[in-house]
């Protein structure tokens, strides 16, 4: 499994704010690593996010609620979780709008994990090489 950095997320989010506006800049860079980080969690030698879907939902829920950018905490949630999945061979084949819904509910916590565990599930397609 391929994990992002800290630096990669900041280089998306940069590159988000250039593109589509906003105020560039870290709020907390603590948070930010704990966002990167949580895909990889264990406890008692086991994996707390055993399969890409719920490392996924891990990394952007985490994005999107730890809030670690001034602005575009959900742009770059989006972003990351996008390339996290491509570099371990998945992408996600859904419509922009199906996308920004979904977003929103996890930012107001109207998606429980195991809805959103799911939707990643339906929504996740295996790259043929």
């Amino acid at each position: 499994m391929k994990y992002l950095t800290a630096e990669q997320v900041l280089f998306i989010h940069s590159r988000l704010i250039d593109e589509t506006g906003g105020s560039h800049g870290i709020r907390d860079v603590g948070l930010l690593q704990s966002a990167v980080s949580r895909p990889m969690a264990t406890f008692g030698g086991e994996d707390l996010y055993p399969d890409i879907f719920q490392k996924a939902l891990a990394l952007m829920e985490s994005l999107i609620k730890n809030h670690p950018f001034i602005d575009g905490n959900k742009r770059t949630a989006i972003s990351s979780t996008g390339l996290f999945l491509r570099i371990n061979g998945y992408t996600l084949e859904t419509s922009q709008k199906e996308l920004e819904d979904f977003t929103l509910k996890m930012a107001t916590g109207e998606a429980s994990v195991t809805n959103a565990a799911k939707w990643f599930k339906q929504y996740t397609q295996k790259i043929n090489f």
